[in-house]
């Protein structure tokens, strides 16, 4: 599509500025800068404008949207929209059609008034040829729609369709979902002023705002109902008293499941939606499930309110069928392990609250330690138990006998209760009902001390568990101290560091010297491969092993990478190479495991080649070929030797 008639050269220094900003522009050089520049027209594009239409639009120019955005989508034969993406400030659109010569392969229409930089094909190919940055940068995007498209394939083959209703909270963005602008009261009003106003307005939120018009907190339906007329509170009390404040915001272009996610981790219904700086309306947990007919929030809820353990251990088996909904319409493996463990964490929560409730109070603070893939926040349809507790320093040995008691009563007690949810019995003992992993804060650091400085095979095992922990219950605190303790203990262990790094070597990737799949010979598994552990968990000991040495806290692998990357101990290229084969690898777990439980089997890890498309092959050869060069890297890092 050419640019309309009203597309106007713009002032290069203009230009200049916001490439700079952008990736992968602001590598290049300023010369080579100044020459783009030079080339590039404004466009102002309205609302709802049809900029390419797909198998028919010429596509002659590079489009960078400098102010606005667009939705991506493609339309089959019977005319049944599929929505792929949205995009704004920052990001782009024609690269693929200039890149090979083709008509638009998709629809591109603006959501709200668009400002986008164009570049002539040919401004835009001479860079490509010049610059083998941006080329690089452009390609590897080629490589990622391939990937993307084995995504797809996996969905179509394996996942059958369950509903006619498409899924928005990856494709609609919070700032589409408001409706209205932000309604605000003043600090000094009364709180039955607030309730007549909600009701006058059918609203359930209000912005508390200073005298300066300054917005200094929120006040909610709920804190009209829990604060106030549940206490007995007066109802001339200034809304102040019970506005909750800073209010929780989200920007404007984050999608509806991040808005979602956020709600049920903080517990609230109400997100304040930001653009600019400015907060521009609100979006609740009511909003999103009108978007989506089988929304997590009514699981969530049904969990939050549940009462009694025994109704607790059903809601539990609901969480695959929630899950499906979002594998069905093409969620990545990163949000769907996100909301499996948002929701696994609910249960732990509310199970542990209700034994609390029957056992009496603790005798000391504790916090209940999630590990391994738990740990992570990495958890499928297959995860075993593994957990662990640690508590207060007893200050005497009464204190002592009573925490000993009453640990050991909940624990047991917990696991019990999580094998009737669904969670299996780790097959190591590796749980708190094991009084070797229920122990107080300075037992726990003296444990970790003794793996770290005399490292046996054991050892390095246990900390392959025990090291990915998280704080799930409690008192956080201990746990966040606990990883201080790790954190500060490990860098500069060369030996311990060494172990660790020829551990991560063990599994290596099912490939033959010519590429071909090496699979179990007979058993139970024969002609399939261990996804798990010949795919997944090189990644997992790789960004283990290098958060370690480099001293970071996060626990989860994508979480590893980001940081080791934007430490500069990955470079880009490894970074995005690694993260794009964990999540084909984890993707390709999550559905597998889904076919084989609605197909009334266990779920397992073990997938027969045979039974993938031709590009799911290929994408999956391309994933262990990466789990070659990351185990490379380790023997190169550490200088290893073959054993």
């Amino acid at each position: 599509m050419a640019p309309k008639n009203d597309a106007q050269k713009i002032a290069p220094e203009t230009v200049l500025d916001f490439l700079r900003e952008t990736m992968p522009f602001n590598e290049l050089e300023d010369q080579t800068l100044r020459e783009l520049a030079r080339h590039a027209v404004i466009d102002f594009i309205p609302k709802g404008t049809v900029i390419f239409r797909q198998g028919e639009s010429e596509v002659e120019h590079f489009y960078l949207i400098q102010k606005g955005g667009v939705k991506i989508y493609l339309t089959n034969d019977e005319g049944e929209v599929s929505l792929k993406d949205f995009r704004g400030e920052g990001q782009y659109f024609g690269a693929l059609p200039i890149i090979q010569n083709a008509r638009a392969n998709l629809n591109v229409e603006t959501v709200e008034d668009t400002f986008c930089f164009l570049f002539s094909k040919a401004a835009f190919r001479h860079l490509l040829d010049t610059s083998p940055k941006v080329s690089h940068y452009f390609l590897r995007s080629l490589s990622e729609k391939l990937v993307n498209t084995a995504y797809a394939e996996l969905r179509r083959h394996r996942v059958a369709p369950r509903t006619e209703s498409t899924l928005f909270l990856f494709s609609s963005q919070v700032g589409g979902c408001i409706k209205g602008k932000p309604q605000t009261i003043a600090a000094d009003q009364s709180v039955r002023r607030a309730a007549a106003r909600m009701a006058e307005l059918r609203i359930g939120s209000l912005l508390v705002t200073d005298p300066g018009g300054k917005i200094i907190g929120i006040v909610t339906d709920k804190d009209l109902r829990t604060k106030v007329v549940a206490a007995g509170l007066d109802y001339q009390t200034p809304v102040t008293k019970i506005m909750a404040a800073p209010v929780q915001t989200i920007p404007a272009h984050a999608v509806c499941f991040d808005a979602m996610l956020r709600m049920m981790r903080r517990r609230i219904h109400h997100l304040a939606v930001e653009k600019q700086g400015e907060i521009i309306g609100m979006i609740t947990t009511h909003d999103i499930m009108l978007l989506q007919g089988t929304s997590p929030l009514y699981l969530f809820r049904e969990i939050v309110a549940q009462r009694t353990l025994e109704g607790l251990h059903p809601l539990a088996r609901k969480v695959p069928s929630v899950v499906r909904t979002l594998i069905e319409e093409g969620a990545k493996a990163n949000n769907i392990t996100r909301m499996i463990t948002v929701l696994n964490d609910h249960i732990l929560e509310r199970l542990l609250t209700l034994l609390m409730e029957d056992l009496g109070p603790p005798p000391l603070p504790f916090c209940w330690l999630l590990m391994g893939s738990e740990g992570r926040s990495e958890q499928t349809f297959k995860t075993d138990q593994d957990n662990a507790l640690i508590y207060a320093w007893p200050e005497n040995e009464e204190k002592r006998e009573a925490a000993a008691n009453y640990f050991k009563r909940l624990s047991e007690r917990a696991i019990e209760n999580l094998v009737a949810c669904g969670y299996p019995l780790c097959p190591g003992e590796m749980m708190a009902s094991n009084p070797k992993w229920r122990l107080p804060a300075p037992e726990w650091k003296k444990q970790f001390d003794s793996w770290i400085r005399t490292p046996e095979p054991k050892d390095v095992m246990h900390s392959t568990i025990f090291f990915d922990f998280r704080g799930g219950y409690g008192d956080i605190s201990l746990a966040n101290d606990l990883r201080d303790h790790l954190v500060k203990s490990i860098p500069g262990q060369e030996l311990f560091l060494y172990h660790l790094a020829r551990n991560a070597m063990e599994a290596r990737p099912p490939l033959s010297f010519f590429r071909n799949f090496i699979v179990e010979k007979d058993g139970e598994h024969r002609n399939s491969l261990d996804l798990k552990t010949k795919g997944l968990v090189p990644f997992v000991d790789f960004a283990r092993l290098f958060a370690l040495k480099h001293g970071i806290r996060e626990s989860n692998t994508l979480g590893r990478l980001q940081l080791l990357h934007e430490g500069g101990h990955l470079s880009a290229e490894m970074y995005n190479e690694t993260v794009k084969a964990y999540e084909f690898l984890m993707q390709l777990r999550l559905v597998h495991q889904l076919f084989k439980m609605e197909a009334g089997e266990q779920p397992d890890n073990y997938i027969n080649p045979a039974q993938l498309s031709e590009l799911e092959k290929q994408t999956l050869k391309e994933s262990f070929e990466v789990v070659r060069r990351l185990q490379n890297h380790i023997k190169q890092e550490f200088r290893l030797t073959e054993r």
